[in-house]
């Protein structure tokens, strides 16, 4: 598994992508943290249903441009586009490092929407290359790191954010260009065959999903991974003001529930690709969303049953508290189910369809993901503006989920694909 690190074949590329996703969210929760505890600081209600629109922002531009960031990473070299998105990321951050230092909701989210552009030109790349450069028998392993090193970035960079809040600024400039870097160290990966891309991404979008979904597999596979995408920015985008305002505790104990879930994600990804011995199968999908819901409805119960303590908690004062371990042991539970889940559906997308058709096959699991995301993301701000609490929203996501274990029923029992 290690070996594939000293390649320039995978090396180069899991760093990029490592970066971009760091970033990504080394901005995005310093934003949070700055509006949470910060900016709307007196106005709680407003400060929740902002941070789940947030995610919304983020995810809009997959929905808009996804179809033509699969047409051009199918239709020029990738490492070009690769190097093209990583010098645009330098600008996009330059603008929000001047968001940060000038406490602007509006030109934040501006920017927010700039970095989800950035990731959707990106996103089709990351998992259409590496069939390209790696061989059967790699590819599922590094599919696992892809996705395990995405959430090993997602925990650093959001705990970097909850660091260094506004100071962050320049950071964020900083990881940029040294993702630009690496980016140009990412080898040659040339289209299979020459296509037309296609202006109109609304036309464009639909052919793409409707030439997805003609496969029944994948199909499924895509909602199901959609279904994932949906859950965690759900998820994530709510413990923050669950932290502050149901636990009271500071931006560290937030930072620590973030860590959690973000290690549990990526020990999830990394343990199901060994689990599975070189092949790509959803043996273990359905298993994995039983227990997804099953630790979600463990951790509304364990934090209902936990009493906050007078002030402000940190991360001494929360961790002395005897019922914050059922906390932290559930999120992570939740978490590394999650994980075993997702990565063998991004496997069955890359190995089942048209290699010349990898990156548009990709981007149209992107715009389905994104579509999902962002529905989830306004149904959460819509539910907290009705006057529901936090903890009603996660234990909403807990119960959808089991609406997906038909569809990973039905994949658990399609054949399985050898790699060797």
């Amino acid at each position: 598994m290690l070996h594939l690190f000293a390649t320039r074949r995978f090396g180069p590329l899991f760093v990029t992508q490592f970066l971009g996703a760091f970033n990504d969210n080394l901005y995005k929760t310093a934003m949070l943290f700055l509006i949470t505890y910060h900016l709307l600081a007196a106005r709680p209600e407003d400060a929740a249903v902002m941070v789940s629109l947030a995610g919304g922002v983020f995810i809009l531009p997959f929905v808009l441009f996804s179809s033509l960031a699969g047409e051009l990473a199918d239709s020029v070299d990738k490492a070009r586009v690769v190097r093209l998105v990583k010098l645009a990321e330098i600008g996009i951050m330059g603008v929000g490092a001047f968001a940060l230092t000038h406490d602007s909701i509006a030109l934040l989210m501006l920017v927010l929407f700039g970095m989800g552009v950035h990731s959707t030109f990106f996103g089709p790349i990351k998992y259409a290359i590496l069939p390209q450069h790696l061989g059967s028998n790699e590819l599922l392993t590094g599919t696992g790191l892809v996705e395990g090193g995405t959430y090993i970035a997602i925990l650093t960079g959001q705990i970097a954010g909850g660091m260094l809040g506004a100071h962050a600024a320049w950071a964020v400039v900083a990881v940029a260009f040294v993702g630009w870097l690496t980016g140009r160290q990412v080898p040659t990966a040339p289209p299979t065959k020459a296509i037309r891309v296609n202006p109109n991404v609304v036309a464009s979008s639909f052919r793409m999903i409707s030439h997805l979904f003609e496969d029944r597999r994948l199909k499924l596979t895509t909602l199901a991974v959609s279904w994932f995408w949906a859950m965690g920015a759900v998820l994530t985008t709510q413990f923050v003001p669950l932290v502050k305002d149901r636990l009271h505790a500071d931006e560290g104990v937030a930072t620590l529930f973030l860590t959690m879930f973000s290690v549990g994600v990526a020990l999830g990804s990394m343990t199901v690709s060994k689990l599975l011995k070189g092949k790509v199968s959803a043996r273990y999908t359905p298993a994995a969303a039983v227990a997804v819901s099953t630790f979600t409805a463990y951790v509304v119960a364990a934090v209902h049953f936990y009493d906050t303590v007078p002030g402000v908690a940190d991360v001494g004062t929360f961790m002395a508290h005897s019922g914050s371990w059922h906390v932290l042991i559930a999120l992570f539970g939740m978490a590394f189910s999650a994980g075993i889940f997702v990565v063998p559906l991004y496997a069955i997308l890359q190995t089942e369809c048209d290699p010349g058709e990898r990156a548009r096959t990709i981007a149209a699991n992107n715009i389905v993901n994104s579509a999902f995301m962002v529905a989830g993301s306004v149904i959460a701000a819509a539910m907290i503006a009705s006057g529901l609490k936090v903890l009603d929203v996660i234990l909403a996501v807990g119960v959808a989920n089991l609406l997906v274990l038909p569809a990973a029923l039905k994949l658990r029992v399609d054949r399985l694909i050898p790699l060797s």
